[in-house]
Formats: C-alpha cells, structure tokens, sequence
C-alpha cells in the first residue's frame, strides 16, 4: 500500500478557530512580517494585497486581501474596493500566465455559515482550474493532493508580479 503524506493538513487541522472574538487575526499580522516570502505575500497594493493560501485547494491558490480588517464589501471605501477588483484581476492574470490553467474559480465567502474562516476580514479566492484536477482524494480520503510546496509556488508565482 502506498502512503500519502500531507503534513501541512495538520497545522490546519489542530489550529484554533480564527477570526472570531478573541482570536488573532492572520490577514493583520502578514504584512507587518516585513518577509514577503514567509509570509507568502506576491504583491503588496495600496490598499490590498495578493498572499498564496497557507491551505490551498489547489496549487497557486491566491488569496486578494484588504490591509484593513473589514468584514464585508458594502463597507470599504470606493478606493479599497476599486484597488480590490483590480488585484482579483492582476491575480488571475498572474496565475494564468505562470500556471496556464484551464479555468478559475473566483469568489468570496461572507460569514461562517458560508464558510468564511476569518469572517471579520473578507477576502476574494482566486483559485486556478485544471481539467481532471478533482479525484477521489478529496471526495474520500478528504485530503488534498498538491503536487508543490507553498514555499515553490511563491518562487514561482512571484517572477510573473
């Protein structure tokens, strides 16, 4: 029998609850790491930036954030929203030059009950498509099957910023 091993769900699986009362909130604490690379920061706007998913559903799976904690659209300034937009775009473009999918998933999650996981601070998924990509590992292993580290695909992604 063959074993997959994908250490990083641990870290995923055994962290506490964020982004709800009394948890720190990881979208504040990224950019003042002042190390883009460790803080898997690609681009860095005026008012939003682009950061690789620390648990990704697939490879390149880019994450569009405002560097003010606002919980929903409606309430950031026409600039940040504006700012926001144009980043969701640059992202996929990034993506599609560097990882040449065959499609894109693009959307937010308002709220726990729609599955936000810091749902005091929205952000826009930007996730890259392949045909064939989903398997059965998801579906009955509930793992993911990522073919490279977050770490190569920030080397990677960050040459098409």
């Amino acid at each position: 029998m063959d074993l997959l091993h994908s250490y990083w769900r641990m870290e995923y699986v055994t962290a506490p609850e964020r982004g709800g009362q009394g948890h720190e909130n990881p979208f504040l604490h990224l950019p003042g790491m002042n190390d883009d690379k460790a803080a898997l920061i690609l681009y860095r706007g005026d008012h939003n930036y682009l950061v690789l998913n620390k648990f990704p559903y697939n490879p390149g799976h880019i994450l569009v954030v405002p560097f003010r904690e606002v919980a929903e659209l409606e309430n950031l300034a026409d600039e940040e929203r504006n700012e926001h937009m144009a980043l969701i775009v640059k992202a996929k473009c990034i993506l599609k030059e560097a990882l040449h999918p065959d499609g894109f998933n693009i959307g937010f999650n308002f709220g726990s009950a729609a599955g936000a996981g810091i749902p005091t601070h929205l952000h826009a998924h930007v996730v890259p498509r392949w045909n064939g990509d989903t398997n059965f590992m998801p579906v009955v292993g509930q793992t993911r099957v990522l073919p490279q580290a977050l770490s190569a695909t920030w080397e990677h992604l960050r040459a098409y910023c």
